[in-house]
């Protein structure tokens, strides 16, 4: 027993080894632990899988597994043998003990430390290496993929006489395989070096030979290796000149061969091919010869040649050759440039017309009707309405819109309306009382459609709905409303078991529901719901009560995430956007395929070319790949994300994209064909606006086709800064029916302007055909302005609104109080030579929260309007009146807010009456005198009532054609109309002061 008494110098205490019991209890926590990582790591494999498999994409999921897998295996196998050969012979080639100096001498202590573990030393080398190389390669996992199924572009590059496939599919994987080649050599050199030097191989600081001959003789190898990978690389260097990118004149991302490229660089990168073969066999032969000087000469006369031959030559032949003729010298390759770019981007059929920039008509009647039949002017603003669909339609505070909402094309009568659209998701920031429950299983989801004409508002300026409240009704055919896939639904919900969801709330008080979809991940397994408490660190999951047989978990719920993960290898559209399809919410997503290896086409960096004023301030409306550099694109795909189920499909659309076919040959059957998009979805397919931006772009510099003119730099554009607000971005781009002077009728566009570099005049005029499904669908047409004509461009239209008196003091009156005024979109349209730009004004004051558009702004010809509708606008820029409205059924007259003539004088005088206290109504509006106006509200339906009472009574006694109601119900909506002619008239329950915009 060890003694634990005390001495004469106090007591003494001896620590002996750790009871057994301690022992078992680390160990069970070493165990333990152990298995709690390996559950968390088996907890994302498994949930990930159970994920997948529920969005029916678990192709994608073993296919990129495996990859990742046998990459992994495959390369850090390889470097591990490598490293670890390398150290073996090292060792088995060391001298004897006798023949060591006394430096290695000093070095036997650190021999005998490692002598017991140099098996298990040389394997943890090894693995280690083996485990980062294998890390590094799975991560290539889409340049294998794309290089071993690779199709053919059917094109060729002009220099090489390659199919574009090899510089897109091949070469990054053969420069892959060359990195990973040099690290083996250089790691393996290192290893070798270290072993030899620890084993007196290698000797520093001892007189003689500072190597063995069997040192020399591996180490001579070795380089020679790394030299003969060098000599690879040169080669593959050739090629890379063809996607390689440097500033040159009008572009910053040039890339392809130049004059220098061809004449210079590339005989050189043959020539330091041929001389580094050379000094690879030299150090070879070090094998027989024992000597390093022969390598050494070689290799130096390689870095000389490197920087006399790879260095100085291209420069001698740029200053002395080039330089002074750059035109002729360079003109042919521009061309090959212009060619690959225009192809490359899908700007290849672009069709540039000269464009007067001023009209030549005389008669201003003419010019009046030319107007409205130009375009269907959008005066409805997606970027400034959400606020006012969010005050008259939220509801409830747990529903919210999005910042922007979206524009798209419903038919009604056979014709298509542009249509404003958003959806009323979840919104769990406005959830009475949050807790666990309520955030995860009682409010699940979002309720219903809610949109609004985009051509039209009331008479106090809000959007006249076509589909609104709680649940919606409206226009749209029955459709499935609640939405458990959104862009404002990030987080996770358990929906389908015992604890029953919030569906809406009316005034009868909450409708309750449970989850009939199959979407999400079934959590009745209890390995499941742990695999998800451990995955989401939310240990309820585990136990909770809430959830049993038929629960569900729904994630990953918004369109772009759910798009992303199906298919990883495309990038996709910074805005998704809903339309109702075949009785479905259906999230519309555009993607894209692209390559940033397409031979001489010039680089665009995506995250710079698609921000603009929009992306600025819409954390919804992000920016496509972030920084990703790429040379070629295509809209490859449309898919489609379910808001109740989150089911995703995709479709092919561009059926020759090759980059699409390499994919779909890696990812078989995840992409349907483009025959399986219904009718009711192609309706609702539109040009994104991604690809649009990038395209612009790239037209800023590559509209022109001649090679003199891109050099010289005269015709280079820019896209305007958005003149409506401050922040120095760019102009986005605007959807609009309009009609090009080429076209007979409307179509749904996608338009955008030019300026010149450095002015704010206009240079051009843009616009795509963005209606899918039609012969003309991608036709991008710009109307080119002569240099010779100064065109206001949209900046200088802003500020001659801005400027001029009689407008200035209107803007001054409405910002009177605390009011705010918001412009909306600057559209441009060409008419008849000219250019007609139209802004819709909104006003925020008062106690309401939300914009009313109050005035619009026309310009046309140097002459400027600012009143209150649009046609009032347009008939004062003209001078002359448009045409009257065609009357609507029955007869109706919606351009005027006095109801028809009747006979009956009792009738006339309840009308006239209407008819002023609609008029006193309306100037209590515009004062914010919510009593005056609710004064006014009563005496209309008190003028309302006794109108249709006289009315029935002169049917039953005079035999009249139309009842009494209905005729008063006519002349009721007719006393309400506001002063566009557009929509009905306020109401008590949906007016500022008594409705759910009550300010």
């Amino acid at each position: 027993m060890p003694d634990r008494g005390g001495g004469p110098t106090g007591p003494r205490i001896r620590v002996g080894r750790p009871s057994r019991r301690a022992r078992t209890l680390l160990m069970t926590l070493g165990v333990l632990a152990v298995l709690g990582m390996a559950f968390t790591m088996f907890a994302g494999f498994w949930t990930d899988w159970l994920w997948y498999r529920s969005v029916r994409y678990s192709s994608v999921f073993t296919t990129t597994l495996w990859t990742k897998i046998g990459l992994f295996f495959v390369f850090g196998l390889l470097m591990a043998l490598a490293v670890g050969f390398n150290i073996w012979l090292a060792h088995r080639l060391r001298p004897p003990l006798s023949a060591m100096s006394t430096e290695q001498q000093n070095l036997d202590r650190y021999r005998m430390g490692i002598a017991p573990f140099k098996k298990w030393l040389l394997l943890g080398i090894t693995a280690l290496v083996g485990l980062i190389a294998g890390a590094s390669a799975a991560g290539q996992w889409r340049t294998w993929l794309m290089w071993v199924n690779g199709v053919s572009f059917g094109r060729k590059d002009p220099q090489f006489k390659l199919d574009v496939s090899f510089f897109a599919f091949d070469l990054p994987w053969y420069r892959f395989l060359l990195g990973f080649g040099f690290a083996a050599v250089i790691l393996s050199v290192i290893a070798a070096a270290l072993t030899h030097y620890l084993y007196g191989g290698l000797r520093l600081t001892s007189p003689g030979g500072r190597a063995t001959a069997a040192a020399t003789g591996h180490l001579s190898v070795l380089i020679g290796v790394f030299v003969a990978f060098k000599a690879v690389a040169y080669w593959l260097d050739r090629y890379g000149l063809a996607v390689k990118s440097s500033d040159f004149k009008a572009t910053d991302n040039w890339t392809g061969l130049r004059y220098v490229d061809a004449n210079a660089y590339l005989p050189a990168k043959t020539i330091l091919f041929c001389i580094a073969v050379i000094c690879a066999l030299l150090f070879f032969a070090t094998i027989w010869r024992r000597t390093w000087q022969l390598p050494v000469i070689g290799f130096g006369l390689m870095v000389l040649s490197a920087i006399l031959i790879g260095g100085l030559y291209p420069a001698i032949v740029q200053k002395f050759q080039v330089q002074p003729n750059e035109q002729a010298k360079e003109a042919p390759y521009v061309e090959k440039n212009l060619q690959a770019t225009r192809e490359a981007y899908g700007i290849d059929g672009t069709q540039v017309t000269e464009y007067p920039g001023r009209s030549r008509t005389e008669d201003k009647t003419e010019l009046r009707d030319d107007a409205d039949a130009a375009a269907s002017v959008r005066i409805m603003d997606p970027n400034i309405v959400s606020p006012t669909f969010q005050q008259l339609q939220q509801m409830r505070n747990y529903y919210a819109f999005p910042t922007n909402l979206d524009v798209d094309r419903y038919s009604k009568d056979g014709k298509d309306q542009d249509t404003v659209i958003g959806l009323r998701e979840l919104n769990l920031a406005g959830i009475p009382k949050k807790n666990w429950i309520n955030n995860h299983f009682r409010y699940t989801h979002g309720y219903g459609v809610v949109a609004a004409k985009g051509t039209e508002v009331d008479s106090e300026g809000r959007p006249v709905f076509t589909e609104s409240d709680l649940p919606s009704k409206g226009e749209l055919p029955r459709y499935e409303q609640r939405i458990y896939y959104g862009e404002k639904t990030t987080t996770y919900s358990i929906v389908g078991g015992p604890q029953e969801e919030i569906d809406y709330s009316d005034d009868s008080g909450e409708k309750p529901t449970r989850y009939q979809g199959d979407g999400g991940v079934d959590l009745s397994n209890p390995v499941n719901r742990a695999a998800y408490a451990v995955a989401f660190n939310e240990p309820q999951i585990l136990y909770s009560g809430a959830i049993g047989d038929g629960s569900r978990i729904l994630y990953n719920r918004t369109p772009k995430e759910r798009v992303e993960a199906v298919a990883p290898w495309l990038t996709i559209d910074g805005d998704a956007y809903p339309a109702v399809v075949d009785g479905k919410i259906q999230w519309i997503v555009d993607a894209y395929t692209t390559t940033n290896g397409y031979p001489y086409a010039s680089r665009t960096t995506l995250g710079d070319t698609t921000a603009d004023s929009l992306t600025a301030t819409n954390d919804n409306r992000a920016v496509v790949a972030q920084q990703n550099q790429v040379n070629y694109i295509r809209n490859s795909v449309k898919a489609t994300v379910d808001a109740y189920t989150g089911d995703v499909k995709l479709y092919q659309w561009d059926t020759e994209d090759p980059v699409l076919k390499t994919w779909m040959k890696a990812f078989p059957d995840t992409v349907q064909p483009r025959s399986e998009i219904s009718d009711a979805l192609m309706a609702h397919l539109r040009y994104p606006q991604d690809l649009f931006k990038v395209q612009r772009e790239l037209l800023t510099r590559y509209h022109v086709k001649d090679a003199d003119t891109f050099l010289s730099g005269s015709e280079v554009w820019q896209v305007p800064d958005d003149p409506t607000n401050k922040t120095g971005d760019a102009v986005p781009p605007y959807y609009l029916s309009m009609k090009m002077p080429d076209q007979k009728e409307q179509a749904f566009s996608l338009t955008t302007t030019f300026t010149p570099n450095g002015r704010d005049n206009l240079s051009a005029f843009m616009a795509v055909d963005a209606e899918a499904g039609t012969d003309g669908y991608g036709k991008i047409r710009i109307l080119k302005v002569p240099t010779s004509t100064t065109v206001d461009g949209p900046k200088q239209v802003q500020s001659q609104f801005n400027s001029e008196q009689d407008i200035a003091e209107s803007i001054r009156l409405l910002r009177g109080g605390d009011s705010e005024v918001e412009y909306g979109n600057l559209l441009t349209v060409p008419l008849d030579g000219g250019l007609l730009y139209v802004e819709p004004v909104y006003v925020r004051g008062g106690g309401l929260k939300y914009p009313l558009l109050r005035k619009v702004l026309v310009t046309y010809g140097g002459n400027t309007a600012f009143e209150n509708t649009l046609g009032e606008a347009l008939d004062k820029v003209f001078g002359a009146q448009g045409k009257a409205p065609e009357p609507p059924d029955e007869g109706r007259d919606e351009g005027t807010t006095r109801p028809p003539a009747t006979g009956d004088p009792t009738v006339q005088e309840a009308l006239d009456d209407a008819q002023k206290a609609f008029e006193a109504g309306q100037e209590a509006l515009r004062k914010n005198d919510w009593a005056a106006y609710g004064e006014a509200q009563k005496d209309l339906q008190d003028a309302l009532s006794r109108a249709e009472e006289a009315q029935s009574r002169a049917g039953r006694s005079g035999g009249a054609e139309n009842s009494g109601d209905k005729n008063g119900e006519k002349n009721g909506e007719k006393a309400g109309e506001g002063e566009s002619g557009s929509g009905s008239g306020p109401r008590p329950s949906d007016s500022p002061a008594g409705g759910s915009g009550g300010g």
